[in-house]
């Protein structure tokens, strides 16, 4: 048994190893705005790696409604939502947000990962059933553990492992949680068969919509409009801190349920309220993402071409069919080079390893906006195929 708590810290070296090879790809200091192209480290990068999906995180409009808003409230609003800390521009954007997913209600808080975990770990009590994929984001799980209720989890997508738990739990109240874009592997959902199964077992549906609103459906809804099924969305959760250009988190769901969540989420009564500057963001982005559609079919367009152009060169993509599309590359070791001769070619990329995926299937996860341009995708492309030939991940 260790002796002193802080054992475990001093004992801690797998990031001194990476720093000491040049291999470490983590915290790297950006001195710019988060277009597609950045400066890291005073050195000018082609981002690929970002969620700024719609490229809202810089848009004029956007910038100019956050530096109002904190003109007129402020920068904080100095206390949680429960008590001094609600204004009537977090009411509007919660009214706009509603109205814009087709819920009763929504509630804002302070970040995606407080609304999963506020959220889930009240919704779910003593006896009750969390049903989670098993590739669903960390603040899922970490949401999940913290209500009374009992978490299991099926395969991913795979709706014969679902059926097989509804049917174990049937009789106890269930929810179903899955994320609408699987963040590290860019597929979607199988939401019209895990609807059928949800009303067949008599579960409720929970949506994490982070990486597809403004992204998926006509309206940039999300996976519920994408089906042409949003009312089967029973609770639908959507970070700001992707295509809504800021931070903070919504739960939107009936008038009862919201209601309920606002009086039980221990992160919004316990947590400081999303500050205006912020608040202020995100009412102007919700905006943009009804009034300027082209910025979807841009990104839809982006993610097509690339994805072909990859499988082209022999990269495996996997199941994407969204802005993320993962390049499978091998070990842990290989991913953190790749990483590296990437960056020095002039491209910021994200390495994912264990144990965010299996041994021996490390990726480079890369995703794209509606705002890069031809020359900066034919650059990334240049680049990913040298790279990828040197490594010997595709064959030259």
């Amino acid at each position: 048994m260790n002796s002193d708590i802080f054992d475990k810290c001093f004992n801690f070296v797998a990031a001194d190893k990476l720093r000491s090879s040049g291999f470490y790809p983590y915290f790297h200091r950006v001195e710019s705005e988060q277009g597609p192209e950045i400066i890291v480290n005073g050195t000018k990068k082609v981002v690929v790696c970002s969620n700024n999906y719609l490229g809202l995180a810089n848009h004029p409009k956007v910038i100019e409604a956050s530096i109002n808003a904190v003109k007129k409230y402020g920068t904080s609003c100095t206390g949680s939502r429960f008590l001094n800390g609600t204004n009537d521009l977090h009411e509007k954007v919660e009214k706009k947000f509603a109205k814009f997913v087709g819920k009763e209600e929504s509630i804002l808080f302070t970040t995606g990962h407080h609304s999963n975990l506020g959220s889930l770990s009240c919704l779910v009590g003593k006896g009750e059933i969390l049903i989670t994929d098993k590739l669903d984001h960390a603040s899922i799980i970490d949401g999940c553990r913290l209500s009374f209720g009992e978490m299991v989890r099926f395969r991913h997508n795979d709706m014969s492992d679902l059926e097989r738990q509804l049917i174990k739990h049937k009789g106890n109240g269930m929810l179903i949680v899955i994320d609408g874009i699987f963040s590290m592997e860019g597929d979607i959902a199988n939401f019209p068969e895990i609807s059928r199964l949800a009303k067949k077992y008599g579960a409720k549906v929970f949506v994490d919509e982070a990486h597809s609103l403004g992204v998926l459906g006509v309206n940039g809804r999300g996976v519920g409009e994408h089906f042409n099924m949003e009312d089967n969305v029973d609770v639908l959760m959507a970070t700001a801190s992707k295509s809504l250009a800021s931070i903070g988190g919504f739960i939107a769901s009936k008038s009862k349920v919201i209601d309920y969540i606002k009086h039980s989420a221990r992160t919004i009564i316990f947590t400081a309220s999303l500050p205006p500057a912020c608040v202020g963001a995100i009412d102007v982005a919700l905006d943009l993402i009804i009034t300027e559609p082209e910025r979807r079919r841009n990104l839809m367009n982006t993610a097509s071409k690339m994805k072909e152009a990859f499988k082209s060169m022999g990269y495996n993509v996997g199941h994407s069919q969204s802005p993320i599309i993962p390049l499978t590359v091998g070990s842990d070791m290989v991913a953190f080079k790749m990483w590296r001769m990437l960056f020095d070619e002039g491209v910021f990329a994200s390495p994912v390893v264990t144990p965010a995926v299996p041994e021996g299937q490390s990726i480079i996860r890369t995703s794209y906006m509606a705002t890069h341009t031809d020359a900066h995708l034919n650059f990334i492309l240049e680049k990913f195929e040298k790279v990828g030939k040197q490594l010997g991940v595709i064959v030259p």
